[in-house]
C-alpha cells in the first residue's frame, strides 16, 4: 500500500480512538461519582468495565500511533532521498555543462565556428572568458583557411521537470505490514448507566 493511502486510514483509526478515549473516561468519571454518590454496586461494576474498555482503547491508540510514526519515517526518508537524488543529477548536469563549455572554448580558440547557442553558453557562464575565447578566434582566423563548423553540444538536451520529492514520497509503497487496528467496542448500556441520576435533597 502506498504511503498516501495509508495514512488517512490510521488518521481516520486516530480520531475515532481519542473520541471513544474521551467517552469512555468521562462514562467512567460519571459512573464512579454516581457510586459515590448512592453508594450502589452497579454503578462500581459500570466504572470498572468501563476501565478494562478504556484500557484497550488506549492500547489500540498506542498500536496505531506506532503505525502512524512509522509511515511519517518511512515518508521523510523517502522525500530526502529523492532530494538528494536531484542535488546529486544537477551537481552531474553542472559537471557535464562546464566540461561542454570548455569544448566550446576551446573550439572558439581555435577558429572553429561553433552555432550561437553555444556562444552564448559560454558568454553566460564567463563574459571574460567568452572575450578571450573570440579574440583567439580572430587572431586563428587569419593564420588558418579552413576551419571547422560544429554542431551544438547542448542541441540534444531535453530539460525534465524535477519531480516534486513529496509527491514521490506519497507514492512510495510501505515497507513492512501495516497492521489492521482493531477498534474496542464500547460496553452496550453503558452511557444509560453511568448517566447522571437525580438526588431527591
Amino acid at each position: 500500500m502506498k504511503i498516501a493511502e495509508a495514512r488517512p486510514v490510521y488518521y481516520g483509526n486516530r480520531k475515532i480512538l481519542v473520541e471513544q478515549i474521551k467517552d469512555l473516561y468521562d462514562q467512567k468519571q460519571e459512573a464512579e461519582k454516581n457510586y459515590r454518590i448512592t453508594n450502589d454496586q452497579k454503578y462500581l461494576d459500570q466504572a470498572a468495565t468501563l476501565e478494562i474498555s478504556l484500557n484497550d482503547t488506549e492500547k489500540a491508540f498506542e498500536e496505531n500511533q506506532k503505525v502512524l510514526d512509522s509511515l511519517a519515517e518511512q515518508w521523510v526518508a523517502a522525500c530526502n532521498m529523492e532530494a538528494s537524488k536531484q542535488q546529486g543529477e544537477a551537481m552531474e548536469e553542472e559537471v557535464e555543462n562546464l566540461g561542454k563549455i570548455m569544448i566550446v572554448f576551446r573550439r572558439l580558440a581555435k577558429g572553429d565556428i561553433v552555432p550561437a547557442t553555444d556562444e552564448k553558453k559560454l558568454l553566460e557562464y564567463d563574459d571574460k572568458m567568452y572575450q578571450m575565447a573570440k579574440n583567439m578566434q580572430r587572431m586563428a582566423m587569419q593564420l588558418e583557411k579552413e576551419r571547422k563548423k560544429h554542431k551544438s553540444l547542448w542541441e540534444d538536451e531535453e530539460t525534465e521537470e524535477p519531480r516534486d520529492c513529496t509527491e514521490v514520497a506519497d507514492n512510495t509503497e510501505y515497507s513492512g505490514e501495516l497492521p489492521d487496528i482493531e477498534i474496542p467496542d464500547v460496553p452496550e448500556g453503558s452511557s444509560e448507566a453511568a448517566g447522571t441520576i437525580d438526588v431527591a435533597i
